[in-house]
């Protein structure tokens, strides 16, 4: 399969070259030249799949032609060995789980999956490749796991300072060999915004291989589709009217939800859960997109003011914002608002959410219709969020060994301006 880019102004790529590249030529985001639908024999039977099976099906039928069948079973298998639980909390509404990976939270799943797609396609490369990964989070705890010690790739992971979670900064800054992290004093969108120019510099583009595994890399977001049809299959084979609740930051996993409906999964609709950084609900309420800087909240991996991947929200619903907004939902929630139902839903459910979570949840409440079954995603652990979640339930919150162990190591990070020179400055101080 080719994969072209959402501007429209790039030639088309191989899958290979899509994954290396990250960003297209023209800035845009890469897509396949179409979405295979799934056979009606898979979806009937989904109920009785395995999430590592049902992730070989989807892969396979996206990346088939691209990756041998042998090496694609294998890279599935590594990247889904851990359990994606759906949680029931009423006759309507379920959980889930996403934060039962190593880093405790969704993004394992990509990022995953990518560090493992990246190797097989250049495990015979004689140059190091850099991966640039911008994080409001989660993001990059889960790429520093996933290609820690992978050898021919250097990760350097770029968050904004006082901006993350102890424990999330602790999974950032303690890996050390082949992972840098780069403190950057400005907001998840500066990060991202270094990023992006980093690959539209065409002198560093010729000085080093670089790459990205943030959500705009399609291999970090289409394996995020993985467990959407996982989920239905948890509900069983009579599941309809289902309606997926989606905390949204960069919009990845959103999309990669779009991609499972567009390949046949019955979805009902989705909602766009989001903070106060509410650039997507605004635009399916009102047809305008307004990027702005990103306002900092206690759900912090959702603090984006220019989400990349609504590029690939526009093209899979070919511009057309009617069509767009009659399928998806937007919601916002304050960091009030967030405590509030951190603590509804302990009360109603004995639930313990995290604030990203609690907005999914609260969107489900708001606009969840009778006979409709919703489904929230938890996308990590309440642990990684321990200062909100303790205050607002006034328990103590017990940390899984896995974040335990970040806790005791020494923090190891570069301090940086959100310039752009001060980020190539150090580039070149690499060599």
């Amino acid at each position: 399969m080719k994969y072209y880019s959402t501007n429209h102004k790039a030639p088309l790529a191989t899958l290979k070259d899509a994954v290396i590249r990250g960003l297209a030529p023209d800035k845009g985001l890469y897509m396949p030249e179409s979405i295979p639908t799934l056979p009606e024999s898979f979806f009937k039977d989904l109920h009785k799949k395995s999430l590592p099976e049902i992730g070989f099906t989807v892969a396979n039928g996206l990346f088939g032609d691209d990756v041998e069948k042998t090496a694609l079973k294998k890279l599935t298998e590594e990247t889904l060995n851990f359990e994606i639980p759906l949680v029931k909390l009423s006759e309507q509404v379920y959980s889930l789980e996403l934060f039962h990976g190593p880093t405790c939270a969704f993004k394992d799943v990509g990022g995953r999956f990518m560090a493992r797609m990246l190797a097989y396609f250049t495990q015979n490369n004689d140059k190091d490749i850099y991966v640039l990964t911008a994080t409001s989070g989660d993001t990059g705890s889960a790429v520093a796991s996933g290609f820690y010690n992978v050898p021919g790739i250097k990760v350097i992971i770029l968050y904004p300072k006082g901006k993350v979670s102890h424990i999330q900064e602790q999974q950032l800054t303690t890996h050390g060999k082949n992972i840098t992290a780069l403190e950057i004093d400005g907001t998840f969108d500066d990060c991202q915004k270094l990023v992006k120019e980093a690959f539209n510099n065409e002198q560093l583009r010729n000085d080093f291989m670089l790459t990205s595994a943030n959500s705009i890399n399609l291999a970090r977001f289409l394996p995020q589709s993985f467990y959407y049809y996982h989920a239905v299959a948890q509900l069983g084979e009579d599941a309809k009217d289902i309606v997926f609740s989606v905390p949204s930051g960069n919009f990845g996993n959103l999309t990669g939800g779009l991609f499972a409906w567009t390949s046949g999964l019955a979805i009902k609709r989705f909602i766009a859960a989001t903070n106060v950084n509410d650039i997507v609900p605004e635009y399916l309420e009102s047809g305008e997109f307004n990027p702005r800087p990103s306002i900092k909240t206690l759900a912090n991996a959702m603090d984006v003011g220019n989400p990349s991947n609504f590029a690939r929200m526009l093209d899979l619903f070919k511009n057309d914002h009617d069509k767009m907004a009659a399928f998806i939902t937007g919601y916002t929630l304050d960091d009030e608002g967030i405590k509030s139902y951190l603590k509804a839903i302990y009360e109603k459910h004995n639930y313990i959410a995290d604030p990203h979570g609690a907005i999914g949840y609260a969107a489900l409440e708001k606009l969840l219709q009778p006979n409709e079954t919703g489904i929230f995603l938890e996308t990590a652990h309440p642990a990684k969020f321990i200062d909100t979640t303790e205050e607002v339930l006034g328990k103590k919150i017990d940390i899984p060994e896995r974040l335990e162990l970040y806790l005791k190591k020494k923090k190891e990070a570069v301090e940086l301006s959100a310039d752009f020179q001060s980020f190539q400055d150090y580039f070149y101080s690499l060599k």
